[in-house]
């Protein structure tokens, strides 16, 4: 298993990854801008690898690009199918080269590869590469997705029960990446830990009052990934946020992660990205109480 940062790792994993592809490529395409991966992706055709690209029926402000990827991509050989719109949205990101499952948490663009907080995690693991690739074949001939026993965790299927027991299984800490920290449940699970003595922390936002959570919002860099660390030995990483509408009405994939120095590196990255931001938290405090003493 290996882990990808962003924005430290750029583009260069990716289409290392498409390079090594010997038989087959399946991916997963919500926004694309990255001329060095379409590149990869045609060349990997040329010499006879079967790809097949299943691009988003919609994204927000984009619709126009896809449509021509689409052209591009079935000019250039690859087999290009197109998501249902049963979904309210195909938000998932995830790349299957041969026998590994490449989980991302960021879009094929230039603005999430290289501006964003963002992680990645490539895998062998059977289980895992095996539903991923029964999840594909589903979404690309639009029939129904029946999960079976794996860490892959897909939205609307299996996310909210297995999201919500990893969340249970905390007991000393939890740390959060997510910009939209808003299912009711899910910020009530939360709640319970800590009142658990469970220290969790959240880089984005919750809803609500935080009831002992403590949130910043991620500074020096945008934040993309959603990710949960537990007790820093177990790891979640993927599309959803806890959100109900990427819980329950979008196609979101993710992957809880059993390798604890994976999860240790992680957690490291955490600690970082939050003392930056807590240095950034007071300050715009003070700021605040100066206006309003000034205001006075």
């Amino acid at each position: 298993m290996k882990l990808i940062i962003q924005p430290d790792a750029g583009v260069l994993p990716v289409v290392q990854a498409i390079k090594r592809a010997k038989t087959s490529i399946d991916v997963f395409i919500f926004r694309f801008d990255r001329g060095e991966v379409e590149k990869a992706l045609a060349a990997a055709a040329e010499r006879g690898v079967t790809v097949r690209a299943l691009i988003a029926n919609t994204n927000r402000g984009g619709e126009a690009k896809l449509r021509k990827l689409e052209q591009r991509m079935l000019a250039a050989g690859l087999n290009v199918s197109r998501s249902d719109d049963e979904l309210l949205r195909y938000h998932a990101k995830y790349m299957i080269c041969d026998h590994t499952l490449h989980l991302l948490g960021f879009n094929f663009t230039k603005l999430d590869i290289d501006r964003s907080r963002s992680f990645a995690i490539s895998t062998k693991n059977h289980k895992a590469v095996q539903e991923a690739s029964k999840l594909f074949e589903a979404d690309v001939t639009r029939q129904p997705y029946t999960p079976a026993k794996s860490n892959l965790v897909v939205s609307p299927e299996t996310s909210r029960e297995m999201l919500g027991a990893f969340i249970k299984g905390a007991r000393k800490e939890l740390v959060i990446y997510d910009a939209k920290v808003h299912d009711p449940a899910m910020i009530k699970l939360l709640k319970d830990r800590v009142d658990k003595g469970v220290k969790v922390r959240v880089l984005g936002t919750v809803r609500g009052k935080e009831g002992g959570i403590e949130a910043y919002p991620l500074g020096g860099m945008r934040l993309h990934v959603r990710a949960i660390i537990r007790d820093g030995t177990r790891a979640f990483v993927g599309s959803q946020s806890l959100r109900k509408e990427e819980l329950d009405r979008r196609r979101e994939v993710g992957l809880i992660v059993t390798n604890p120095a994976v999860a240790r590196k992680l957690l490291q990255i955490f600690e970082v990205d939050w003392e930056e931001s807590a240095k950034k938290k007071p300050k715009d405090e003070k700021d605040k109480k100066s206006e309003k003493a000034s205001a006075a």
